[in-house]
């Protein structure tokens, strides 16, 4: 009898195992054979052909710097919404910062994102962002003068989120997206701190940020070139973590399951999903040692956002003056990007913002039980939603990295995995659209006390 129970443990874990699932759509095909390398191309060679877009440099003429490259960027996002009869709308956000000789800005200075909103049909106070950088640097970051075209850092970014813009305004959404061009990154991350404290004051229910910071370079600095493989970087927990619920990490897990680590997961499977050919890698830290993004500042005030980028850096074409030494050539030059990867980054973003849009918010409050059993409970809180079925309650060993279990359970707050010990699996549990799309799987974050 011991030994049927144990071939039927087997079967079961057998016919249940695979990763987090995405439905067969012919709109996420049809949305990345939208993505147009070209227009990238053209967007990019318009952001780099402004000379400098340092934070603190001209911003009067029509022609140089990043007053003229702001604009032109608001521009694009008003002209993408004249297309497709007022879908989106457009928005300036700008914030005074007074000069401090002790930061990188010296002088008084208006940082200003640009940003344009898909509204969701179905929840449109609920977002997930695509980011670029408006701004660059060169070899100093306080020279505001000196050409910095800033070609891959990060005009391919911020391109790649024009882009993107042009091909989502073509549909429509459950949930609201968002394309921002965000500036003083270089400086300091203050454009996406002003935003993340504009989405705090006005309680923006965001989904996920995807920061995307040099998406244009395929040959690295150690040599390897390759145009498939990108990186998603994301923070184990949140930064928010008190003292309380890190303690609860040390007894019960979780060290490796914050909300930006479920999203950086989410993308990994979308892209799986739909661009098998692309090779993402999950990196576990929040950024590249010693650097920064700006989805670190929505980290920091509680939201989930990771970072999307190239795999391999070459690192004499960033925050370098443009020059030739020793035989190398240095410089963030036009000549040096690759515009098909740029457009394949682009589309692996726009996949995912697509899914994640259409998917139903994720259940809340999810607790868990089962200590000493041989079986484990999961309890949720249902969201308000008319896009949900149903709900998938996944599992993994603590060593995997992504989820290779799940069990779609119904439209129930709470069920039982008869026979899996829950010591020696991590579990989530994720909503299930009408169309067959998930949410973002949501974490235990608390023991079922009765």
């Amino acid at each position: 009898m011991k030994r049927f129970l144990l071939f039927f443990c087997s079967l079961l874990f057998t016919l249940s195992a695979h990763a987090q699932e995405f439905p067969d759509d012919p709109q996420m095909y049809s949305i990345i054979d939208s993505v147009i390398a070209e227009r990238i191309e053209a967007d990019i060679r318009t952001l780099a052909g402004f000379g400098t877009r340092h934070t603190m440099s001209d911003t009067t003429s029509d022609t140089r710097g990043i007053g003229a490259a702001r604009r032109w960027i608001k521009e694009e996002f008003e002209a993408i919404s004249t297309d497709c009869n007022g879908c989106l709308e457009v928005y300036e956000h700008r914030t005074f910062v007074e000069g401090d000789t002790t930061s990188r800005i010296d002088e008084d200075t208006w940082v200003v994102n640009e940003y344009a909103i898909l509204r969701g049909t179905a929840h449109p106070n609920r977002y997930v962002i695509m980011s670029g950088d408006i701004d660059s640097r060169a070899s100093d970051v306080m020279d505001e003068t000196i050409d910095a075209p800033g070609a891959n850092d990060n005009a391919s970014g911020m391109a790649g989120t024009i882009e993107a813009a042009r091909v989502l305004s073509q549909y429509e959404f459950g949930s609201s997206i968002i394309f921002a061009g965000l500036s003083g990154e270089e400086q300091g991350l203050y454009g996406g701190e002003f935003l993340a404290e504009k989405a705090a004051e006005e309680d923006w229910e965001i989904i996920g940020v995807l920061n995307n910071d040099m998406i244009g370079n395929i040959e690295g600095v150690d040599g390897v070139i390759d145009n498939r493989t990108f990186r998603i970087f994301s923070e184990p927990y949140s930064a928010r973590a008190t003292e309380r619920e890190l303690q609860l990490k040390r007894f019960y897990g979780g060290e490796n399951d914050g909300i930006s680590r479920q999203l950086a997961r989410y993308i990994y499977e979308s892209t799986k999903a739909y661009m098998p050919e692309m090779n993402p890698m999950l990196i576990y830290r929040l950024d590249r040692f010693g650097r920064g993004g700006h989805h670190r500042p929505f980290n920091e005030a509680g939201f989930a956002g990771v970072r999307i980028m190239e795999a391999h850096e070459d690192y004499t074409e960033q925050h370098q003056d443009i020059r030739t030494e020793n035989g190398i050539d240095y410089g963030d030059v036009i000549e040096e990007v690759n515009f098909d990867y740029a457009k394949k980054l682009t589309a692996v973003n726009a996949v995912a913002l697509a899914s994640l849009a259409k998917a139903p918010p994720a259940p809340k409050n999810v607790e868990i039980g089962g200590i000493v059993e041989p079986a484990a409970t999961l309890r949720w809180e249902k969201p308000d939603s008319e896009l949900v079925k149903g709900y998938k309650i996944y599992w993994r060993l603590t060593t995997e990295p992504l989820w290779t279990n799940s069990r779609y359970v119904g439209d129930v707050s709470e069920h039982t995995l008869e026979g899996i010990v829950i010591d020696n699996y991590l579990f989530g549990v994720s909503a299930v659209g009408n169309d067959g799309y998930e949410s973002v799987v949501s974490y235990p974050g608390g023991l079922i006390e009765d």
